[in-house]
């Protein structure tokens, strides 16, 4: 499975990730201070699931109804970034069927998946 990480996801999820195996573009790397849409639009050229902290995606996929090839946003504040990377490379690994086109939510103490609906 392919990710694209956005900026403001810690470094250390994004090396606990490809430690792991997963291929994952980070946009600090790449190209910093795009905007959301040009996020979402890389994302879905590289058929790459997005990892995010920002909230805003939720508007854009279900308001907009912005087809995408799944969103992951991270609740995780209050953790330190060991605890975070491997809260998220876990629920990775066990909800990997479900994340193509979904949007999950993943906080310290549970994990939600909505399904995108397209029209």
């Amino acid at each position: 499975m392919k990710f694209i990480a956005d900026e403001c996801v810690d470094l250390q999820i994004i090396e606990h990730l490809r430690k792991k195996g997963y291929e994952v573009l980070y946009i600090l790397e790449i190209n910093p201070g795009v905007s959301d849409d040009e996020l979402l639009s890389l994302a879905s050229k590289e058929s790459a699931v997005l990892i995010t902290l920002d909230k805003d995606f939720g508007e854009l996929v279900f308001r907009q109804n912005i087809l995408t090839s799944g969103i992951i946003l991270l609740r995780l504040s209050g953790l330190d970034s060991e605890d975070k990377a491997i809260i998220t490379s876990e629920a990775i690994e066990k909800y990997q069927k479900e994340i193509k086109n979904n949007f999950m939510v993943i906080t310290s103490d549970n994990i939600r998946i909505r399904k995108k609906e397209v029209f």
